[in-house]
């Protein structure tokens, strides 16, 4: 690896050291489903998240409940301190797409109809809400 490549890399990773996440891959749900309720947690603060999921009546709101339960004891345990009521808000939230299951249903008259079976990687960062910029 060369020099500038091993300066940019450091970068990177001196980067992701100030960033608390947690990711969950291959969920079996449509990212449309899991954009909905995405979308109701999107830059509430954590502890308002967490009640919003808990209420929820979407069966993708558990499984976003426990990837933000696990977005906060990553910032726990990179900063050594307890996550506290106004202090952690949800920074950025994003559904993508993951591999596609392929199906084929039977059909009338010999044809096979397409089942496209979805599912989606979720990726929370959550971060400090700073008092001098609000």
């Amino acid at each position: 690896m060369g020099l500038r490549k091993r300066q940019y890399a450091d970068g990177l990773k001196a980067e992701k050291k100030t960033e608390y996440f947690a990711k969950l891959r291959n969920v079996p749900s449509s990212p449309r489903k899991m954009r909905l309720v995405v979308d109701m947690i999107r830059g509430q603060e954590v502890f308002k998240a967490l009640g919003i999921l808990k209420f929820s009546n979407k069966e993708a709101s558990n499984k976003v409940d426990k990837l933000l339960r696990s977005a906060i004891a990553n910032y726990e345990q990179k900063t050594g301190r307890k996550a506290e009521a106004n202090e952690l808000y949800v920074k950025t939230v994003f559904v993508d797409c993951a591999p596609m299951l392929k199906r084929l249903r039977p059909a009338p008259q010999g044809r096979g109809y397409r089942i496209r079976k979805r599912s989606n990687h979720v990726t929370i960062y959550v971060d400090t809400i700073n008092k001098e910029n609000a």
